[in-house]
C-alpha cells in the first residue's frame, strides 16, 4: 500500500461528551407515584432518544397507569382480591375494585410499553426497525427462510 500510514490522531474522531442527555421533568398535574415512576425511566430513555418532546405526553400516560398498578397492587395487599356480599341469591364472592383497576392499568401499560421499547420484545423491535436490505429478505424468501421485514 503507497502513502503515508494513518495515523490514530488523523483517523480517529473523539466522541464528544459521555452521551448522557438531560431527562426531561414530569408534567406538574402529574400525581406523585407518576413522577416517581417518570424519574425512575426517564434518564435512559432520553439516553435512547424514545423520550423526545412530541412523546412525552404518551409516557406520562404509560406512567400514571404504572402508578395506578402500583397503587391498586398496594390495595390488593392490603385487603385481598375479594369481598363477600349477600344478594337474593344469597352469599356471593366479589372481586374488588382494586382488582379491576390493577387489570385496566396492566393492559394500558402494555400498550403504551410498545411505544417506548419497554419489554425486551418491544426494545428488539424498535432497535431493529428500517427496511432492511432487498435482496437479502429476497434471498431468505427464495430460500423458505423469514425475511427481517415480517
Amino acid at each position: 500500500m503507497k502513502g503515508a500510514k494513518p495515523t490514530p490522531q488523523g483517523n480517529v474522531i473523539p466522541m464528544k461528551g459521555d452521551g448522557a442527555k438531560p431527562a426531561p421533568e414530569p408534567f406538574d398535574w402529574m400525581t406523585e407515584l407518576g413522577k416517581d415512576v417518570w424519574g425512575e425511566l426517564a434518564p435512559e430513555l432520553s439516553r435512547m432518544d424514545r423520550l423526545l418532546p412530541h412523546y412525552r405526553h404518551q409516557f406520562a400516560s404509560y406512567c400514571e397507569a404504572t402508578a395506578n398498578f402500583i397503587r391498586a397492587t398496594n390495595e390488593i395487599a392490603l385487603h385481598g382480591v375479594w369481598y363477600q356480599t349477600k344478594t337474593r341469591n344469597g352469599i356471593q364472592q366479589k372481586k374488588t375494585a382494586a382488582w379491576t383497576t390493577q387489570n385496566e392499568a396492566a393492559n394500558q401499560m402494555r400498550r403504551d410499553s410498545a411505544l417506548f421499547g419497554l419489554t425486551p420484545v418491544d426494545e428488539s423491535r424498535i432497535a431493529n426497525a428500517g427496511q432492511g436490505d432487498l435482496f437479502d429478505d429476497l434471498m431468505k424468501q427464495l430460500k423458505g427462510q423469514p425475511s427481517g421485514s415480517d
